[in-house]
């Protein structure tokens, strides 16, 4: 597979990639003794996957259009640093047909598929042609060539409502639009096509019927050269948002053996339609009935193969990289054995109650989870930033059991002991989904997210016993330091006084409100008041962030980082940020304000309003990328736009005005 012969041993692989999955990739290339090359942006200097590899290389600034989307770049460093292999992972170029034949030109081994195979399934309109033609169930849809919106227009008309726009060039939920109605086709065409344009490099789109609450099904396929298919059972990834995958696992909680088989043979056929090779996922729609859909085909690995790893124990990095040496594949489709259930979580920078907003920002303490049956995939570690520049998963949080319930159990309790402090993370949303009794019963759809979260997610407020702790270890650390910088003072003496000590007033800051506290120290126990409530809170052993605590006379533990004046505080499976402000402060109390403002760094895609244009509250007002994801601006207010202090193609940082809006004249 590539330019050099079959049966060539591969020595040394540069990973075109970043985070997790370079990481992953570099684990695996290490346990099999081979050289590795790391390559890196400025922003992802010091980054782990970085400091993992043998050696890495620099290829440029942050954007990704000047580094790891830049083919000449990356080849140049795998051909300085001797490299025989090219593992593009997932995402970036890992699907770019161009990138592949350019690695096989330029004498290196490409450890994925060959550049037509790529092709013919990354273009869907020209994939679900193959598949129709191969006897593959698809979905009735519309792969025309003509692209105007009339056609468009047409076609959805024939095919009837709802129906969804995607990007034909592309996948990952990225210029993809439920279109419920006619009248919202123009629109959905529109963003669908800048979104795709952005993020593949074209603007081609196909129609497909929407299948409404069915399940996501795919099926892992791997093929070798020597003309040996075989497909590694399925895996379910239905829960979604935005059309990204949050939890997947396998196998489907509603499978059978012959629709599994059916499925499998199915999935294998069209690996076979392309003349595949090395590992791809083909993925369905699965509805009620049993019937079954073929939706589109990634020509490299997927995100969620951990889970398959997990169930098969099988490590697919390490058959792609055999099968790219010229080998044949390492066990036939009888030899494939499915054992207990694996699930994984994706944990994402973003605010879930701000509307999965992504985050941002420093890594004060990141502290995996560990045990029987647990797997964590990472990319990052404490100290890091999170950039604004590439998709937001920080890691993938993986368990297996024997059973599914064991294994939802333990991913629960691997969320709640992954402890990540700092940027904004979904890890309380991904519990909430996991012991929703839905899907503890295995009946998600594509539909539950909708279903169970359509009216947002209510983020974790502290209780008073949290607050009351926050502020006994953020005052404790500053009695601490100041003990540290006095003379000679007796530690015995801390918190003691020959006269009554006023309480010690101080005004916490988070996201969810603010609280104002009184505190006094009593020896070895801080008195804390919030509100009309007291809290006595007894600070016990403390090592390596971690503490154990009594807080009226119950026993509490908790991981926390000092940070300046702020102090980030893990309790089970609840994470807060508290800053310390002036007392009376308001925290984030300008909802109504007519200033609208980056929520986060990102480019501007569009700016839809003009100075003097009357708004409505929820109106478009611009569009902003970040993270790799388009997010439209929306109007706080009924209003006339005062001004516009944004433009199209400005790289704003978060909270740069972008629209100040004031009240419509009487």
């Amino acid at each position: 597979m590539g330019g050099k012969v079959s049966g060539v041993a591969i020595s040394s692989i540069l990973i075109a990639n970043r985070g997790e999955i370079a990481c992953r990739i570099i684990r695996t290339a290490r346990g099999l003794g081979l050289r590795t090359i790391a390559v890196y942006s400025e922003a992802d200097r010091g980054a782990p996957h970085a400091i993992m590899a043998d050696e890495a290389v620099m290829i440029g600034p942050a954007p990704v259009g000047e580094s790891y989307l830049r083919p000449d770049r990356i080849i140049e460093a795998a051909q300085a640093t001797h490299a025989d292999a090219i593992h593009p992972g997932y995402g970036f170029l890992s699907e770019n047909e161009a990138f592949a034949e350019a690695v096989d030109n330029a004498g290196l081994v490409f450890i994925g598929p060959p550049a037509k195979a790529i092709y013919l399934m990354g273009n869907k309109a020209e994939a679900k042609r193959r598949m129709l033609a191969a006897g593959v169930p698809c979905v009735p849809g519309y792969e025309g060539e003509n692209q105007d919106d009339l056609a468009f227009a047409e076609a959805a008309q024939e095919i009837g409502y709802p129906v969804m726009v995607k990007a034909a060039a592309g996948g990952g939920g990225r210029g993809m639009r439920l279109v419920q109605e006619a009248g919202d086709l123009a629109e959905a065409l529109s963003l669908a096509r800048s979104e795709a344009a952005n993020a593949f490099g074209s603007d081609e789109l196909i129609l497909e019927k929407a299948i409404l609450r069915p399940r996501h099904v795919e099926i892992q396929v791997f093929a070798d050269k020597h003309g040996n298919f075989i497909h590694l059972g399925e895996r379910d990834c239905s829960v979604q948002r935005r059309h990204q995958k949050v939890i997947e696992e396998a196998p489907c909680p509603v499978m059978t053996p012959d629709l599994r088989g059916a499925m499998g043979a199915a999935a294998v056929e069209a690996a076979k339609a392309v003349d595949y090779r090395g590992a791809g996922t083909v993925e369905f729609l699965l509805d009620a009935a049993g019937e079954f859909y073929f939706l589109e085909m990634n020509t490299r690995l997927q995100v969620e193969h951990p889970v398959t790893e997990m169930v098969t124990g099988l490590d697919l990095v390490a058959m792609q990289i055999a099968v790219a040496q010229g080998e044949e594949l390492p066990l036939k489709q009888e030899d494939v054995r499915l054992d207990g259930h694996a699930m994984e979580a994706r944990l994402y920078a973003e605010d879930p109650s701000r509307d999965y907003l992504p985050a941002t920002g420093h890594i004060d303490l990141w502290r995996p989870a560990t045990g029987d049956g647990i797997r964590v995939d990472a990319g990052i570690a404490s100290g890091m930033e999170v950039s604004p520049y590439y998709d937001p998963m920080l890691a993938k949080i993986v368990a297996w059991g024997e059973t599914r319930d064991v294994a939802r159990r333990r991913l629960v309790q691997a969320l709640k002991e992954s402890v990540l402090l700092g940027p904004k993370t979904n890890s309380a949303f991904l519990v909430d989904v996991l012991e929703q009794d839905a899907f503890a019963r295995g009946e998600a759809t594509t539909a539950f997210l909708d279903e169970f979260y359509g009216g947002g997610f209510d983020a974790d407020e502290p209780d008073g016993a949290e607050v009351a702790l926050a502020a006994a270890l953020l005052l404790d650390s500053e009695r601490g330091a100041a003990f540290a910088a006095a003379g000679y003072v007796s530690r015995s003496q801390l918190g003691w006084s020959s006269a009554p000590l006023a309480p010690i007033p101080l005004h916490l800051m988070t996201d969810h409100g603010d609280f104002d506290v009184g505190a006094e120290c009593l020896g070895a126990v801080w008195s804390i008041t919030v509100g009309d409530d007291l809290y006595a809170v007894a600070l016990g052993k403390r090592a390596d962030h971690a503490v154990r605590a009594r807080v009226n006379g119950r026993t509490v533990d908790a991981v926390a980082v000092i940070t300046g004046d702020g102090i980030g505080l893990a309790v089970s499976g609840r994470r807060f940020g508290f800053r310390r402000g002036r007392s009376g402060m308001q925290g984030e109390a300008a909802g109504s304000s007519g200033r609208v403002v980056a929520p986060m760094p990102g480019l501007v895609i569009d700016i839809l309003v003009e100075q003097g244009q009357t708004v409505a509250k929820g109106e478009a007002l611009a569009v902003l990328e970040a993270m790799k994801m388009q997010h439209q601006i929306a109007a706080p207010m009924d209003g006339v736009v005062n001004s516009v202090a944004a433009a199209k193609g400005d790289q704003l940082a978060s909270g740069d005005l972008m629209i100040d809006i004031g009240e419509a004249a009487e």
